[in-house]
């Protein structure tokens, strides 16, 4: 039996980790103290889903920055097709691997997925919105991309408001 996703929770801090970028660096979390940081988990390099979200969030990776945050994107696949994918969509953040799930389990994002009659594992699309202090602001599960990174953006307008 398998062990319960531990669940992160708005308002406690995340956990920190490190993984490998595209670039072929080695990022954690806890280098963003100080900014925050939009987290988000998508499933597959390279599908057409998870391209629009990923060019949608390089499009407003500047406005995110004008509130202090920094885009940080994490599947499964391995970092040299991160960097394959990366470099063919121009992105402007980093895409981290975590070819072992460990981080998609703390987030409660790798979880059992049905499509056309079939079960498998795989990362429910999510982003998760982290302040200054490592601490979680806001979630979005089961992410619809369309209009999803303004969504954020929005968010981000919010907490800078307070």
């Amino acid at each position: 039996m398998s062990e319960q996703p531990q669940q992160v929770q708005i308002g406690k801090p995340v956990p920190d980790f490190r993984l490998p970028a595209d670039s072929g660096e080695e990022i954690s979390l806890s280098q963003f103290r100080g900014r925050k940081v939009v987290l988000y988990f998508y499933p597959k390099d390279s599908t057409p889903a998870c391209t629009q979200e990923a060019c949608d969030f390089r499009d407003l990776a500047q406005a995110y920055g004008e509130y202090g945050a920094a885009v940080l994107g994490i599947s499964g696949d391995s970092v040299k097709s991160h960097g394959r994918f990366a470099m063919k969509q121009g992105l402007n953040f980093p895409l981290l691997s975590d070819e072992s799930q460990e981080v998609c389990r703390k987030f409660g994002v790798w979880q059992l997925k049905k499509m056309y009659g079939r079960e498998f594992e795989g990362i429910v699309r999510s982003t998760f919105l982290i302040d200054e202090e490592g601490k979680l602001l806001r979630e979005w599960r089961g992410v619809r991309v369309k209009g999803h990174a303004e969504q954020v953006l929005e968010a981000l307008r919010e907490t800078n408001k307070k």
